[in-house]
């Protein structure tokens, strides 16, 4: 009985990883579970992208339901989706906040000065502490807060129209918040 157990052990453990892979190969890799769903929003307080001597924090976000989206000068995603959300702040009402992550100061004024600029504030996270705290995994990411600043949704990777209509603005008006 042994002898047959130590040879069929790994032919079920290679057979288990196989399943494993094989799975993994059909997941949409934008598709990343936030612990904070369902949570309160880790709390921050970080100076202001274009006024430096002011500071934007959790606080600041709270009595609406609101976006924070994670960008950066040097990220490609940010670019493609840049339209996007400024179309989301000019049509939906729905406030708009950004955090520049793990970028310089003058390339992302520069940025936001060349390709307008949809945010009603952009936070500072420079050395990526906040980032850690809320969970980032890279840019572009935007998280959906409820107005007592609870997250409602996740998206890591750049905000398309499709993605909008499908995944937030359902929730938006769920939440009764202004015009998805």
């Amino acid at each position: 009985m042994m002898h047959r157990l130590k040879f069929f052990l790994p032919i079920l453990l290679f057979g288990g990883l196989v399943v494993l892979f094989y799975q993994g190969l059909y997941k949409d890799p934008t598709l990343v579970e936030s612990p904070f769903i369902g949570r309160p929003a880790p709390d921050f307080d970080l100076p202001r992208l274009l006024e430096p001597n002011a500071r934007l924090s959790l606080d600041d976000l709270k009595g609406r339901v609101s976006l924070v989206n994670v960008w950066a000068s040097w990220c490609p995603g940010c670019a493609r989706e840049h339209d996007m959300l400024m179309a989301i702040a000019e049509q939906t009402g729905v406030p708009l906040y950004g955090l520049n992550w793990k970028d310089e100061r003058q390339p992302a004024v520069k940025w936001l000065q060349q390709r307008g600029n949809p945010y009603q504030a952009v936070a500072v996270d420079r050395d990526n502490v906040t980032g850690i705290d809320w969970g980032v995994y890279g840019a572009p990411e935007t998280f959906l807060l409820d107005a007592d600043g609870v997250v409602l949704h996740k998206l890591v990777g750049p905000m398309t129209e499709a993605i909008w209509l499908s995944e937030f603005a359902p929730l938006i008006a769920q939440a009764g918040e202004a015009r998805p």
